[in-house]
C-alpha cells in the first residue's frame, strides 16, 4: 500500500491537485482513497459529484465514531473526511490522529493500492503532521506554484519535515502564470535538495468541472489538462527519490527568485 501525504500553502489548489490524483489512479484501475484532512471537509467532493460527506468528527459529536461515512465516488474511489471542532472551539489537528487510526483499523486490513492524504500545509501544528509523524503516510508532495509566497510557505513545509526527519518526494508546481515559472519552482526545488515532480498547467476546465462536482479527469477526460493530472499521478506513483530537504532562509529564497526573474 502506498500512503502519500500532500501538503501547501492555503488556496494554492492542492484539493484539486489531491483529487485529480486519486481519480487518475481509480481510472486506471487502482483502489484509491482520498483522505481530506482539512477541516473544511470539501477536498472529496469532486470525487463525489458534488456531494459533501459527514465528516468522522461529526458522527464524534453526534455519539457515534464508529458509523462514520466513506463515501465511493468515481471510479469506485473511496473518501473519508476527517473534519474539524466546531468553529472556534478545540483543535482540528487532534482529530486527525483519532481519525485515521480508525480508518487503518476498520478498512486497510485489507490494504488498497494507493491512499492520499490531503492536510493543511502548517505543519507546526503536531496534528496536521500526524499522517507522516504517526506513521501513517511515508512519501510527502507539496503543491506550490511560481509565486513567492507560495514558495515561502513550501520552504517552510520543508523545514517542518525537516524537524520530523522525513524525506520529500519533491515539489508539484501548479501554475498560476508567473514569468519563469517551472524555472523558479525547479531551481527552489533543486537548492532545497528533493527535485520537481511535474507541473500541472493553469486551465479554465479545472474551474468548470469543479462547478459541476467533478474532477477534469471526470468531466473532460479527453482534455490535455487531464492528461496533465494523468502524468503528474503516474510520477508521484514511480518516484523513487525522496529526501530530508535543505531549508533556505528567507532572504536566500528571495535573492534566487530575483535572480531568476532578472536574467
Amino acid at each position: 500500500m502506498r500512503q502519500l501525504a500532500l501538503y501547501g500553502k492555503g488556496g494554492i489548489g492542492k484539493s484539486t491537485v489531491a483529487a485529480n490524483a486519486v481519480a487518475s489512479w481509480a481510472e486506471a484501475g487502482l483502489r484509491a482513497w482520498y483522505v481530506g484532512c482539512d477541516p473544511k471537509a470539501d477536498g472529496s467532493m469532486a470525487l463525489l459529484g458534488g456531494r459533501k460527506v459527514e465528516t468522522f468528527l461529526e458522527r464524534m459529536r453526534e455519539g457515534a465514531p464508529g458509523e462514520y461515512e466513506v463515501g465511493e465516488g468515481f471510479k469506485g474511489a473511496r473518501c473519508l473526511e476527517v473534519g474539524g471542532p466546531l468553529a472556534g472551539v478545540g483543535c482540528a489537528g487532534r482529530g486527525i490522529i483519532v481519525a485515521l487510526q480508525a480508518l487503518c483499523r476498520d478498512h486497510f486490513s485489507d490494504p488498497p493500492d494507493v491512499v492520499l492524504y490531503d492536510v493543511p500545509g502548517d505543519v507546526v501544528c503536531g496534528g496536521f503532521a500526524a499522517p507522516v509523524r504517526q506513521g501513517f503516510a511515508d512519501e510527502v508532495y507539496i503543491v506550490t506554484s511560481g509565486e513567492y509566497l507560495a514558495l515561502y510557505a513550501a520552504n517552510n513545509i520543508c523545514r517542518g519535515m525537516r524537524n520530523l526527519g522525513v524525506g520529500v518526494g519533491g515539489l508539484i508546481c501548479n501554475a498560476r502564470e508567473v514569468p519563469r515559472e517551472r524555472e523558479a519552482v525547479a531551481a527552489v526545488a533543486e537548492r532545497l535538495g528533493i527535485g520537481m515532480v511535474g507541473l500541472v498547467p493553469r486551465h479554465r476546465s479545472v474551474q468548470e468541472c469543479e462547478n459541476v462536482g467533478q474532477t477534469v479527469v471526470e468531466g473532460a477526460p479527453g482534455s490535455p489538462q487531464a492528461q496533465a493530472y494523468r502524468d503528474l499521478a503516474k510520477a508521484m506513483l514511480a518516484n523513487e527519490r525522496f529526501a530530508v530537504p535543505r531549508p533556505m532562509d528567507p532572504i536566500e529564497l528571495r535573492s534566487l527568485l530575483k535572480e531568476l526573474t532578472a536574467e
